[in-house]
């Protein structure tokens, strides 16, 4: 977990007013293993924040995409974007049925993107690898059903 000044440095880095609220939006992505929707994060911490409206949300998370602090990772078969607070080189393994996300690690990502950046000269600010299928538990859920 990012400490709070550097919870506020990535927020400034993004060209974001620091707020209470943005913090915990960042606090909340950042801590989650779960590759949350803005209406998880949302729903996560509007208690704390009774006034903290939904497009301050959408708002804030598109803008620390833009700056590559956070990835989109999309929809997952489940017509709502999820997003990862952790920009390091890894993929993803997406359940089409349960929608559950699982990050792997791919040390070779980091070579690939450093060679298309050399020999393209794109700047490339984010990037995101997600493998779409089955998880075990469903796939044996499906065995069940069909027996």
């Amino acid at each position: 977990m990012i400490a709070p000044d550097g919870l506020r440095q990535q927020l400034k880095k993004a060209g974001l007013r620091v707020t209470p609220q943005r913090v915990a939006i960042m606090q909340t992505l950042c801590g989650s293993k779960e590759h949350p929707t803005a209406g998880k994060i949302y729903e996560d911490i509007r208690r704390q924040y009774p006034n903290l409206a939904m497009g301050t949300v959408y708002y804030t998370l598109e803008r620390l995409v833009e700056a590559g602090i956070v990835t989109s990772l999309g929809t997952m078969g489940d017509d709502q974007v999820h997003y990862d607070g952790d920009t390091t080189f890894h993929s993803h393994l997406a359940c089409l049925s349960c929608q559950k996300i699982i990050d792997i690690p791919s040390p070779d990502l980091e070579a690939i993107t450093h060679k298309i950046k050399s020999d393209t000269g794109f700047k490339v600010t984010a990037s995101c690898l997600v493998y779409y299928g089955l998880c075990p538990d469903c796939q044996n859920k499906n065995n069940n059903l069909s027996k």
